[in-house]
């Protein structure tokens, strides 16, 4: 008995990896957190500061459907911003934050 997957099981895989990569996913870059009252929101106007629980220079944290997958760096490619991905999020630490 072999190893090796059958010509028919690697057609079905691919069968259904095709299924599921058209469906749309919500990709969330956060740059940091804030709490503020309703006041202070009212209050804020065009070159207002909002101060942020991250420090400057900590990596982003990159969320598919509100859920942590990966940590990265902001950086500028064709004068757009972007994030260039430095850490995937373990099973294990995914698990962790849903606990």
């Amino acid at each position: 008995m072999s190893d090796k997957p059958e010509a028919n099981d690697v057609v079905l895989d691919r069968k259904n990896l095709d299924f599921i990569l058209d469906i749309p996913l919500q990709v969330t870059v956060e740059l940091g957190r804030t709490k503020l009252l309703v006041k202070d929101i009212l209050q804020l106007n065009q070159g207002a500061v909002v101060e942020l629980t991250k420090l400057a220079g900590e990596p982003l944290d990159i969320f598919v459907n509100s859920k942590l997958v990966a940590r990265g760096e902001a950086v500028v490619v064709n004068e757009k911003f972007g994030v260039r991905l430095v850490d995937i999020v373990s099973p294990n630490e995914r698990v962790e934050k849903i606990l």
